[in-house]
C-alpha cells in the first residue's frame, strides 16, 4: 500500500479522499504511516456535512484537532479508568479553535451547524492505532467494539491478488 515515488511537495487537491461508506464524511490522509511511511504522526483532513458525527470512540493515540471552518460540538468523557465512559462534557468548537484528545478518552465530534460543513485538520500520534467504538456513553469499556485496521487503512492490510499464471 505504501506509495513509492511520491513527491516531497504535493498538491492537497490531488490527494485521494473517500467517505468509506459513512454518509456526510470526507476523509483524506494528508500524510500517513502506512501510505507514506511516517512512524510517529499522521495527518488527516476531514470534512463533516451538517448533522454528521463520528461514533462515540476512544483509541490508543493522542489527537490534536484544528478547526479550519464551520462549527460543532466536541463531546469528551475523560473517565477511561471507570467501567464506562460516563456523561461527556460538551465543548463548542469553532473556526480557528484547537483541542486535543488524550489517549483512551472517549469522545465524539458533531457538526451541529445546520448550514455549513465542519472541516478539521487532525494530527494523531502512534499510527496505525486501535479504535474502540461505543453504542452509547454508558456502554462498558469491555463491551466496546474493536476496529483495527480502521477504514482508511484497511486496503493496506489486504493481501495482494495472487498471480494465477
Amino acid at each position: 500500500c505504501k506509495r513509492s515515488g511520491l513527491p516531497l511537495v504535493r498538491n492537497i487537491s490531488e490527494i485521494p479522499q473517500d467517505n468509506y461508506g459513512r454518509e456526510g464524511l470526507s476523509h483524506m490522509t494528508v500524510a500517513g504511516s502506512l501510505m507514506h511511511g511516517l512512524k510517529e504522526v499522521e495527518v488527516w483532513l476531514q470534512t463533516f456535512s451538517p448533522g454528521t458525527y463520528t461514533p462515540i470512540h476512544r483509541h490508543s493515540c493522542e489527537e490534536v484537532f484544528i478547526v479550519l471552518r464551520g462549527s460543532g460540538t466536541l463531546y469528551l468523557a475523560a473517565d477511561s479508568v471507570g467501567k464506562h465512559p460516563g456523561k461527556p462534557q460538551e465543548h463548542f468548537i469553532f473556526p480557528n479553535s484547537t483541542f486535543h484528545i488524550p489517549v483512551n478518552d472517549a469522545h465524539q465530534i458533531w457538526n451541529t451547524n445546520e448550514s455549513e460543513d465542519l472541516q478539521v485538520l487532525v494530527i494523531i500520534s502512534r499510527p496505525p492505532f486501535k479504535v474502540f467504538v461505543y453504542e452509547n456513553w454508558s456502554m462498558p469499556h469491555t463491551a466496546a467494539k474493536l476496529i483495527f485496521p480502521y477504514y482508511w487503512d484497511e486496503q493496506c492490510y489486504k493481501e495482494p491478488p495472487k498471480d494465477e499464471l
